[in-house]
């Protein structure tokens, strides 16, 4: 039997064709018109006025922290609880991140203590320049809470919803809050471009000026002329029509990794010391990555001890994302609170979630998960 793996690709059917149509259209160069039509396609899936097609989500928060004016001598908010590219571009203008932990309700960042950070800077005179919230596996951040208290202290929220497209808030998509938001299509994400993502945002402006950074910064002359520094961000005309191909079948996606985890909940949900991640009542996740916790003084086993089991069977399970601020990388940054994301990442455990995971094969994974208990 073939290795099941966390978040393979899932191919619709439907990608050959519209690669094909990029092709035969001879639009092969970075621009052209998939890319048009793919960032209005996204700016629609996530209720925003614009999108701009990019390499990467990391490029996207990287352009959205340094449109927000953040660079040396500025802080910036970072949930501790994330993949590190949600604060490396911090890193990359020169600014200082300060990580902050998650509540229980979200596994996102903790809007009491974001409220104390605020309060304190204010009195300190020490404001934070912007804020980098991640909806974690697939599950937006509590923006009810969140966004007032950005608008309040002056600080730019800036949505990672990397892992989250397809998912809502208070009924308001995953990618409709803050200044603007990152998007990540790489080969786990629920659409896939091979690489890719894209900044999406309801200022026209921010989206040009996005796209003119994105693109090396040039400006329009008969020969190439640079006043400033830009980068090479831009996607592919062809990656951008396998984008759109992925991108219609978004809710078909959703829904077959909504539906792992209700298997997964009903399977699993009575072994001792098994607590699945939340879905905050207000919100409707995408369940990305099915997470759950295990807690060895009751359950009689770990978290290690059910992921190996899974390794020798060649099913691949990984922990919770490391937070940053057990990462070596950013060990000496400030940490407000971090007992919840420790915890979480010493119990947590992330299972097979694909949108193509077959039915069988979940019911093997859970039987085996079983087995150690």
């Amino acid at each position: 039997m073939s290795r099941i793996y966390l978040s393979p690709p899932d191919l619709a059917g439907t990608e050959s064709a519209a690669v094909q149509r990029a092709i035969d259209g001879g639009w092969i160069a970075p621009l052209g018109p998939e890319v048009d039509a793919f960032e209005t396609e996204l700016a629609a899936a996530t209720d925003r006025g614009h999108g701009v097609a990019l390499s990467s989500g990391t490029a996207a928060i990287h352009l959205a922290l340094k449109q927000a004016g953040v660079g040396p001598g500025t802080r910036v908010l970072v949930q501790s609880l994330t993949f590190v590219a949600s604060v490396n571009p911090v890193r990359y203008l020169g600014a200082e991140p300060v990580l902050i932990d998650s509540d229980q309700a979200t596994w996102a960042m903790d809007p009491i203590l974001l409220a104390e950070a605020l309060d304190r800077a204010e009195r300190e005179g020490r404001p934070y320049r912007a804020a980098v919230v991640v909806d974690l596996y697939g599950q937006c951040a509590d923006y009810t809470a969140i966004v007032p208290l950005c608008q309040q202290h002056g600080v730019t929220l800036i949505e990672d919803a990397a892992e989250a497209i397809g998912a809502t808030h208070a009924g308001r998509r995953a990618g409709s809050f803050g200044q603007s938001a990152a998007l990540s299509f790489n080969g786990n994400k629920i659409i896939t471009t091979s690489g890719g993502g894209a900044l999406v945002t309801d200022d026209a402006m921010a989206a040009t000026r996005a796209r003119f950074l994105a693109t090396q910064a040039r400006e329009p002359a008969a020969h190439y002329e640079h006043t400033e520094m830009g980068y090479n961000y831009r996607l592919s005309n062809l990656l951008a029509a396998l984008g759109r191909a992925q991108l219609a079948d978004l809710e078909r996606r959703v829904e077959r990794r909504r539906s792992h985890n209700r298997f997964y909940r009903g399977a699993l949900g009575d072994l001792p010391g098994v607590a699945f991640m939340p879905e905050a009542a207000s919100s409707r996740s995408t369940f990305w990555l099915t997470a759950l916790t295990i807690d060895p003084t009751v359950a009689g086993t770990d978290r290690e001890a059910v992921r190996l089991h899974l390794e020798s069977l060649d099913i691949e399970a990984r922990p919770v994302w490391k937070p940053m601020h057990l990462q070596p990388l950013y060990s000496e940054a400030e940490m407000i609170g971090g007992s919840v994301s420790s915890r979480l990442f010493g119990h947590g455990l992330c299972l097979p979630s694909g949108s193509n995971l077959t039915d069988d094969q979940r019911a093997w994974i859970a039987d085996e998960i079983r087995s150690v208990f």
